[in-house]
Formats: structure tokens, sequence, C-alpha cells
């Protein structure tokens, strides 16, 4: 028997959220297609590198501007 192996290819891009100004009103959480993006203990939003792919529109929707898109090293 032959075991393969499957490697998933990260986003180029991904959400990267400044927990100092995050107002964790959820917003993000809502409009993230992949359920990336969740508010932790009502503190602050906290991306999954796992799902996210760099799509934007929490950053877009964040009223605080605390979440920004970057490239992956």
């Amino acid at each position: 028997m032959v075991e393969k192996t499957v490697i998933k290819a990260k986003a180029k891009r991904h959400a990267v959220v400044d927990r100092e100004h995050c107002a964790a009103c959820g917003a993000c959480e809502a409009v993230c297609p992949r359920g990336a993006i969740v508010v932790w203990k009502g503190s602050f939003s906290v991306v999954n590198d796992d799902l996210c792919v760099g799509c934007g529109r929490c950053s877009a929707e964040c009223p605080a501007s605390a979440i920004s898109i970057e490239v992956r090293a």
C-alpha cells in the first residue's frame, strides 16, 4: 500500500489583527467567507491562518481599521 501525502499550499496573503485596536465587534467574523476569523472570548479577533485566503473582506468591514492584509513571508 502506498501512502499519499497531501500538501496544502497556503494563500499568498493573510489577515493580521492589531489586537490593541480591535473592538471585538464581530463584523469581520460575519463577512469571512471561509470562517477563518472569530472573536476570541469577547476580547479581540483571531485569524486561523490555515483557513484564511487573504480576500480582504474582513479588513474592508472592520470599523476600527484593526485588520490588515499582509503577504506571507
